[in-house]
């Protein structure tokens, strides 16, 4: 997918996901959130929707960009301020990302997202690079 198909996939993705609480035809079946990060040079808003899992009060999700051998863009945005906005659904939420540092707990909520969805396990064998897992922390 080009860079222009892939923002007008994701714009699509956000007007089906607000227009329906959260429910997306494309991704029945798994956690769809919206995050929204500032650009790190830009200092504009960015939304990337993203699947994701529950880890006690935290939820998880990859840097995987469908195993291409780069971190998104999202990715770098939050390493730069790991302050974002979540949307679940109806509820939307300040949260502090945090990149999984230690390789086992990674290695575990890696694996846990492909129980979720097994794209996860395909995307990882598509890439030499470790993708990164991240947690996000609501901050209410």
């Amino acid at each position: 997918m080009t860079s222009a198909e892939t923002v007008a996939f994701n714009a699509r993705v956000i007007e089906e996901f607000r227009a329906n609480e959260g429910k997306v035809e494309r991704f029945r079946g798994k956690n769809l959130l919206l995050l929204t990060t500032i650009g790190r040079r830009s200092g504009l808003e960015r939304i990337s929707p993203l699947v994701y899992i529950h880890d006690g009060d935290r939820l998880v999700i990859a840097a995987a960009l469908r195993g291409a051998p780069v971190n998104p863009v999202w990715y770098l945005n939050l390493v730069a301020n790991p302050e974002v906005t979540v949307e679940t659904g109806q509820r939307r939420f300040a949260a502090r990302a945090e990149v999984v540092a230690d390789r086992a707990e990674r290695d575990r909520l890696y694996a846990a997202l492909g129980e979720h969805t097994d794209e996860f396990t395909h995307y990882a064998t598509k890439t030499d690079r470790v993708i990164p897992v991240v947690t996000l922390t609501p901050q209410e």
